[in-house]
Parts: C-alpha cells; structure tokens; sequence
C-alpha cells in the first residue's frame, strides 16, 4: 500500500462542530516548575491559577497563553489522587485535549449515540463571571476530549481560576495555534480510533502512511491522519510496524506504559526565529547531518528562506501540491522518552513532512541507540 490521500468533503460532517483546541492540560509531578520551563523556555505567559489560595484544596493549575494555544500544567498534593497515580503511570504527559464547541450537552449527548465512553456528564460550573458547560469523553489510552462550551463566560480561564501574571518578563516565541496532536496506539489498534473518529466525531480520513512510507533498514511505523470539517482539528493516530529493532513507537508506549499523546506541533510564521531562541533558551532538537542540505532543494523546489539559515537550524523541507512546509522537532521534555513538540511554518503545504520521514526516523534511531532501546 502506498501513501494516499484522501479527498476532502466541502461540507462540514461533524458529528458536532468543533470552533478549535480550547487547551491541552498536562498532569505533572510538579506544576510550578513545570510551569516556569514553559514560560522561561516556550515563552508561553501565565495567565491564570488555582490551587490552596483559591480554594482547591487537592489540585494545583497553572494556565498558559501565547497566540491562540493554552497549556494548563495541573498536580495534586496527594499520591493517591488519580492526577498523581496517572504521573506515577505514565510521567509527565498530556491528558486532555480539550475541544471548543457551541453546544457542549449536545455534543457529549451526540458523541454517546455514536459509541462515545463517557469520562464525565456534561456539568455547569460557574462563578461571579459567568458559567461554562463542560463534558468529557474517552479517546486513546488515559487520554479524554473535554468539550468546553464558553460563551456565557467571561473570566479569565475557568470558573474556580484566578487571574495571574508571570513574575519575570516573558519573551514570546512566535507561536500561533496547535497545528496537530499525533497519538501513540498500541499495534494493531490504529484502525479502530481511526474509526472512532470517523463515526463519533464525523471526522474525515486525510492520508495514510504505511511501513513504505515511514521507515528506516531497521524501523518502521504506520499512520494515519484524521481531521475535523474546517480542518482546525487534526489528529495523526500512529501504531508500530513490523521491523529488525524496536521502533519510535514501542519505545514510546514501553515507557508511557500504554497508548498516549506523542507530540504536538506549534504553528509558527517565522520559524527560523522561533527555533533560533528556543535553542538559546536551552531546548534540543533531534540532529540531521548537514548532507541532507545538499540536494533538499533538488526535492522540494524554490524557498523563499536562505537555505544556510535553515542548515544553521537544522530545520527540515518537504513540499506537496499546494506548497512546502518547514519543521524540526524536539527531543522528549521529561526524562522519559516520550512526549516531545515539532515546530512548523507552513507555506501552503497541507501535508506532514512524508519526504523528510526517514532523516527523523535515522535522527529518533540515533537517540534510541544512545538511550539503549533502539
């Protein structure tokens, strides 16, 4: 089987819509400093808190901003919380991928008509500012969908969250918007959240990438990339393939303990200098030698970047039929090898790197060698 691309409906056939990524929360072990790495690292602006000072007696959440993305970096004080046995489990790592909607009742209530598992029924909360609907259902792993229907809301976050600023200046990096969150299913399990998303959340198959397409002589991996009606939503959903040593994938799950959120790609328009201070600030990436400049714009055509900026960088090219793109990821931001961030600016481009694949795979094997589980 060879890649295909799937043609995309002009009509919008969610089961719900989806207006965009409300937040990503992520349950950590400690959130004051998780908190501080993103914002003296990531530039991300702390806007909101709650925790003992506001009445949250068990948990503990920090709210960051930059562009239209919020991170939530929540803890709990008690190793029998379910936040800190989820930590125990799988580390530090993404648990909700929280979706913007109109009509959260109505969309939890559509998403369990279609076979949805419930995480928890819709509920109002609210404040001196106004309420939120809010609900939740089941996707891969431990991780949920939180529905979040907000327009009768005009506090800072959520009810329950204060107001708060960062102590030190904060020096944003150019990010925009969550372009895709990529998740991590054990093998043989692809097909089947592929078809939860197609027949829960009326989402559209985009492409496929098989062993083909993504792999090395010793790894390899199969993909596939799911997307809601206007395209705000995308969801790569990735399983192991078949190879001569342990791939990215098993790697993954062996250390999450179980299926999970892999990485999330930040949207960018300048990305030379987005990866340029997140360098100074101390973050590293995954290294391509420099032979691969040699011959990329061979492959990809006329940039308008400096292709020496980019090799200074090591920022990779690819192009499809509607432009080209540029991307570089991350190594992993625990200790864990698990969860990491691609960075990506896109000039038309609406695929996802197919010919830079097997530069990362040979970049991702050299680490796991390193590490010792490749």
């Amino acid at each position: 089987m060879n890649t295909s691309t799937m043609p995309q409906s002009a009509t919008n056939t969610d089961t719900f819509p989806i207006n965009g990524t409300d937040f990503i929360e992520f349950y950590v072990g400690n959130a004051k400093q998780t908190s501080l790495f993103y914002q003296h690292c990531f530039g991300f602006e702390l806007i909101a808190y709650k925790g003992p000072e506001t009445g949250s007696r068990d948990v503990v959440s920090y709210v960051l901003k930059q562009g239209k993305i919020r991170f939530v970096i929540t803890s709990a004080f008690s190793p029998d919380h379910e936040i800190m046995k989820h930590v125990a489990l799988h580390g530090d790592g993404v648990k909700v991928l929280a979706l913007w909607v109109d009509n959260a009742t109505d969309a939890y209530h559509k998403a369990i008509e279609r076979g949805a598992e419930s995480a928890f029924e819709p509920i109002k909360v609210e404040d001196e500012h106004g309420y939120v609907m809010m609900a939740a259902i089941k996707t891969y792993g431990d991780t949920i969908h939180t529905i979040i229907e907000r327009s009768e809301y005009n506090g800072v976050f959520l009810p329950g969250y204060i107001p708060k600023s960062s102590l030190v200046k904060i020096n944003p990096l150019g990010f925009k918007y969550v372009d895709h969150c990529v998740g991590n299913v054990e093998l043989g399990h692809m097909n089947k959240w592929v078809k939860f998303y197609e027949e829960v959340m009326g989402f559209k198959l985009l492409v496929t990438f098989d062993d083909k397409d993504i792999s090395t002589d010793y790894t390899a991996l199969m993909s596939k990339v799911v997307s809601n009606g206007n395209g705000f939503i995308k969801f790569p959903i990735n399983e192991p393939a078949s190879g001569k040593k342990k791939s990215q994938i098993e790697e993954y799950l062996d250390f999450y303990r179980g299926a999970g959120v892999q990485h999330i790609a930040i949207a960018t328009d300048d990305i030379v200098h987005t990866v340029e201070s997140l360098r100074n600030n101390g973050i590293e990436f995954l290294y391509v030698p420099d032979n691969y400049y040699d011959t990329v714009l061979e492959r990809v055509g006329e940039i308008k970047e400096d292709i020496n900026e980019l090799k200074r960088m090591n920022i990779l090219v690819d192009r499809d039929e509607e432009g080209y793109l540029l991307q570089i990821f991350t190594k992993p931001i625990q200790d864990r090898p698990t969860v990491f961030f691609e960075i990506i600016e896109r000039h038309g481009a609406k695929s996802f790197g197919k010919g830079n694949f097997k530069a990362l795979f040979e970049a991702i094997e050299r680490e796991q060698e390193l590490r010792g589980t490749l």
